[in-house]
C-alpha cells in the first residue's frame, strides 16, 4: 500500500501537471466552481454503452430499412442454399477456412465429397460471415448520425464561450477555469463516441488498417484524457469541433457511394476533400497551434505537461499532412480516371454472389474505394489514418 501511495504522489505531481505555484487543492470542484475533476474520466464508459445500445436500435429500425429502400439486400440466396454439415462447420470453424488440401481429402471420405464440393462450401461459407454492403451502408450511417451531432451540438455548445470567438481565453487565468455543463456533456459524448469505437471495432467490417484504427481510437481516447486532467479543456472542445467538421462529409460520401448515388458521392468527397485542407491544414495549425506554441506561453507560466500535451498536437498535425497526401492522391485519380477510388479498399470484403458461380465476386468496391471512418482518414490507404 506504501508502495502504490509513493507512485501514485510520484505521477500526480503537481510541479508535472499542473503551473508554476498551483496544486491539485486550488483547482478542486467547489460551490463556486465546477472544475475538471480526473474521476468525470469514468463517465464515458458508460455512455459508450449507452451508445452502442442506441445504436444497435437505430440501425435495425431506421439504417437498414432505408439502406433497403435504396435497393441494397440483407442477405443473398446464395447463403440460404448452403447446407448445412456438422463436419464441414467444425473444421471451418477450428481452421477458420484456411483448409489445407489434405485436410480436404479427408473431409471429402468423411462427408462423401468431392473435393472441390467442399472448397465451394467453404468458399460459400466464408461469404457468408462477410459484411454485406447493407451492412457498411448502415455503420457509415451511424457515424455520419454521430459526428453529425456532434458538429451541431458543439457548435451549440461553443457558440456563445469567449474562446470560441478569441482563443486566449483559453489561456487568460489557467487553470482556474470552470467547467460549465453544457461542455462537459459535450466532452463527454465525444469521448464517448470514440470509447464506442473502439469497443464495436471488433464486430463491424473488417478493414486491412484494423490495428491502425485501433491505436487512433487509444490515441485519441488518451488526448481527451490528458486535456482533461490538466484542464486542457477549452483548447480540447476547439480541437474537437474542427475534427467534427470534415467527417461529417465523409461518412455521407462512403453512403452515396454503397448506395450507387456516385455522382453525389463525389461531390460530397469534393466538399470533404476542401473542409479536411482547410481545417486540418489551416486552421488546426494557423488557430490551434499557433495559441499552444506561441501565444500560451506568453500568458502562461510553462510547466511539463504543456510540452508533453504541445508534442501530441504537433504530431496530429505531422499525420494530418500525412493522410493530406493520400486524401489528394486519390482526389487526382478521381479526376483522371472519373471515379473515386481507396487504395485502401478492402480486397476481401464480400458482399454479393452468383449461385452458379464458385468465386467471391465483389460488386460494392466503388464504396470501398472511399476513405473510411473516423478518425477519419484511416481508411484511404492499405497503411494507415485517424481524427
Amino acid at each position: 500500500m506504501t508502495i502504490l501511495r509513493s507512485f501514485l504522489d510520484w505521477f500526480w505531481n503537481p510541479d508535472v501537471w499542473l503551473p508554476p505555484g498551483i496544486g491539485w487543492a486550488d483547482i478542486q470542484p467547489n460551490e463556486k466552481t465546477k472544475y475538471c475533476n480526473y474521476g468525470d474520466l469514468l463517465y464515458p464508459i458508460p455512455a459508450a454503452l449507452c451508445l452502442i445500445c442506441v445504436r444497435f436500435v437505430v440501425e435495425r429500425t431506421i439504417l437498414i430499412p432505408w439502406g433497403q429502400a435504396l435497393g441494397l439486400k440483407k442477405s443473398y440466396k446464395t447463403f440460404a442454399s448452403l447446407p448445412h454439415n456438422d463436419e464441414l462447420e467444425n473444421a471451418y470453424r477450428k481452421s477458420r477456412a484456411k483448409l489445407t488440401y489434405k485436410e480436404m481429402e479427408v473431409l471429402a471420405k468423411k462427408t462423401d465429397m468431392e473435393v472441390r464440393q467442399i472448397e465451394r462450401w467453404i468458399r460459400r461459407r466464408l461469404a457468408k460471415d462477410k459484411h454485406t454492403t447493407l451492412t457498411k451502408f448502415s455503420e457509415c450511417g451511424w457515424r455520419w448520425i454521430c459526428y453529425t451531432m456532434s458538429f451541431g451540438v458543439g457548435l451549440y455548445v461553443m457558440w456563445d464561450k469567449p474562446w470560441f470567438w478569441d482563443i486566449n481565453h483559453c489561456w487568460y487565468d489557467f487553470p482556474h477555469h470552470g467547467v460549465p455543463d453544457d461542455v462537459w456533456w459535450y466532452y463527454v459524448f465525444g469521448a464517448g463516441f470514440y470509447w464506442s469505437l473502439l469497443i464495436t471495432q471488433a464486430f463491424d467490417a473488417k478493414r486491412k488498417d484494423f490495428w491502425q484504427m485501433f491505436v487512433h481510437h487509444l490515441t485519441t481516447i488518451a488526448l481527451m484524457g490528458f486535456s482533461w486532467v490538466c484542464n486542457f479543456i477549452r483548447i480540447g472542445t476547439l480541437i474537437l469541433i474542427i475534427h467534427d467538421c470534415a467527417d461529417v462529409f465523409l461518412e455521407a460520401a462512403k453512403m452515396c457511394k454503397y448506395a450507387k448515388y456516385d455522382t453525389l458521392g463525389d461531390v460530397i468527397f469534393a466538399i470533404f476533400t476542401i473542409l479536411w485542407i482547410g481545417t486540418r491544414l489551416g486552421v488546426y495549425p494557423l488557430y490551434v497551434l499557433n495559441s499552444t506554441l506561441i501565444e500560451a506561453p506568453k500568458i502562461v507560466p510553462m510547466f511539463p505537461a504543456y510540452y508533453i500535451f504541445n508534442s501530441m498536437l504537433i504530431i496530429l498535425l505531422v499525420l494530418h499532412t500525412f493522410w493530406t497526401y493520400y486524401i489528394l492522391k486519390v482526389a487526382v485519380k478521381a479526376v483522371v480516371s472519373g471515379k473515386i477510388e481507396d487504395s485502401r479498399s478492402s480486397s476481401e470484403s464480400v458482399s454479393e454472389f452468383s449461385d452458379s458461380d464458385e468465386n467471391v465476386v465483389t460488386k460494392d468496391k466503388a464504396a470501398n474505394h472511399l476513405p473510411s471512418q473516423n478518425a477519419p482518414v484511416a481508411e484511404i490507404v492499405d497503411s494507415k489514418k485517424t481524427s
